[in-house]
């Protein structure tokens, strides 16, 4: 079953690696995607919020849309939230199965869809003092919609 953590702490994607493949002989794939803060426009820190338990339900049905769309053998997703700043990390999703075809596409179906459906709320704040709410990009609609054609 899907790993859901959504937490203040950085994480270790070492650790979490091993963690998921632990004792296992039916890996032969194991797929990575980390999102860090990027420091666009003078960006000094990003804020990440969200709604305890509603977060991670939304979290945990998307890596279940994952889970039975492709043969996974394990699947962690970790989101940071908090006070972060460029360079940290934000997001984790690992994806294992017995094919790299599998893990691959699991992986990026996964983080095209929290992208879009994920609940959290990102407030940007900038060297000068200003901040500003971080609004839904088209982009991030149109990298998820391309699963929606898929079987």
């Amino acid at each position: 079953m899907p790993r859901i953590l959504v937490q203040d702490a950085p994480f270790d994607l070492a650790a979490e690696s091993a963690l998921l493949t632990a004792g296992r002989t039916d890996v032969g794939g194991l797929a990575s995607f980390v999102g860090l803060c990027r420091a666009d426009d003078g960006l000094s820190a990003l804020v990440l919020e969200h709604y305890p338990g509603m977060t991670e339900r939304a979290l945990a049905k998307i890596a279940e849309q994952a889970w039975s769309r492709w043969s996974l053998t394990g699947c962690t997703i970790i989101h940071r939230v908090g006070r972060l700043l460029p360079g940290d990390p934000i997001v984790l999703v690992l994806t294992a199965s017995p094919h790299r075809a599998a893990a691959l596409e699991s992986c990026a179906f996964l983080i095209d869809w929290l992208k879009t459906g994920a609940p959290f709320w990102k407030r940007e704040e900038f060297a000068e003092g200003a901040t500003r709410w971080v609004e839904a990009k088209a982009s991030d609609d149109v990298a998820a919609s391309r699963w929606t054609d898929r079987a």
